[in-house]
């Protein structure tokens, strides 16, 4: 392996920091090395908040579900979806357009991703740690006004960084047989490979936890589709101009 792929695959979520404070030109490298992500006809299509004011990071924790370290990292990050800037630019340009389509939401959803993980990588490269905050979508209507989003904007997720004071393992994944498939998709093995992940998934919570935690991957699934996670993400998406049924 090569050094990129070893820190690709040495990836963690971080979600205790020290108080050391990020270089405020090594968090614009980060953001630069995150434009630099590939984005649908060169869109891109996404907005970083940069949260600074202590109130505000308090407040969104709360919303996000408690979760504490957004307001102890020494940088928190809001990625928004924006399809805003690039639809004025080309009704500027003379466009009649069309807006809030089901694939601009697509594509700007995909650009914001893409360009999250390209600062993630930069992030962990220089040393840091990383957390996403997907609970940003828990409420994502008070964090849009209390980040003052427009119309045609939505916050994906957060992201806590911040220099590590936890080292813990890598959490396993699913086995490479289990996910590619050669030219068709084909399941037939893929319940058995899930149950010998669920075991290793198994082991690995025990581990961690001295015993604690006696769970598998298909147990922690559970909640994810008996019940319907976030219904509110489709109305609040309409009210922010966006096309879905």
């Amino acid at each position: 392996m090569n050094a990129t792929i070893d820190l690709l695959q040495s990836h963690r979520s971080i979600r205790k920091f020290t108080d050391q404070k990020i270089p405020h030109e090594l968090l614009l490298d980060l953001i630069r090395a995150g434009q630099c992500a590939a984005t649908s006809n060169h869109v891109q299509a996404y907005s970083v908040i940069h949260v600074v004011n202590p109130d505000n990071r308090r407040a969104i924790a709360e919303l996000a579900g408690g979760q504490a370290y957004i307001a102890e990292c020494s940088d928190f990050l809001v990625f928004c979806a924006d399809m805003k800037r690039s639809t004025e630019a080309a009704e500027r340009a003379g466009a009649d357009v069309i807006r809030g389509t089901t694939e601009q939401l697509v594509v700007a959803s995909v650009d914001t991703a893409l360009m999250a993980q390209n600062v993630a990588i930069a992030a962990e490269s220089e040393g840091l740690g990383l957390c996403y905050i997907g609970g940003i979508r828990n409420n994502p209507a008070e964090i849009s006004s209390l980040l003052r989003l427009p119309e045609h904007v939505y916050p994906v997720f957060g992201m806590c960084l911040g220099y590590p004071d936890q080292a813990p393992e890598v959490k396993p994944r699913l086995s490479v047989d289990t996910i590619l498939k050669q030219d068709y998709y084909q399941d037939e093995e893929d319940q058995n490979r899930v149950a010998e992940f669920d075991d290793t998934m198994h082991r690995y919570y025990r581990e961690r936890t001295g015993g604690n935690k006696d769970t598998t991957w298909s147990e922690q699934l559970k909640p994810l589709f008996t019940t319907k996670l976030r219904p509110h993400m489709k109305s609040f998406l309409q009210d922010r101009g966006f096309d879905v049924k």
